[in-house]
């Protein structure tokens, strides 16, 4: 029968969160974290915005249908898969800032 020694045996990790020496400040960086992706958030939405209006303006100036639902329903199930349930409902709505209701 073997002997387990705190010598033989090695620490489980501690797993007890670490409280920042100031809090506030360290709530403070993660704001200014969350601030920068916000700004990244809605460049990037921006950019989708015009994309999306410039596909529109083709669509229409050829002849084309206002949208396409096959490629909506690609859009939804990307979100829906990376973000669950939620990431349909946000999907969804870029896509209709970016090509109005129906």
């Amino acid at each position: 029968m073997s002997t387990v020694t705190a010598a033989s045996h090695p620490a489980a990790p501690d797993l007890t969160p670490t409280v920042p020496a100031d809090p506030a400040a360290r709530i403070g960086e993660l704001r200014g974290e969350i601030d920068a992706c916000d700004a990244a958030i809605i460049e990037l939405v921006q950019r989708r915005l015009a994309i999306s209006q410039e596909i529109g303006v083709v669509r229409a100036t050829t002849g084309g249908t206002r949208l396409s639902l096959s490629r909506e329903q690609q859009v939804l199930c990307r979100f829906r898969n990376a973000l669950g349930p939620d990431g349909a409902s946000l999907g969804m709505m870029l896509l209709r800032h970016g090509r109005g209701r129906l």
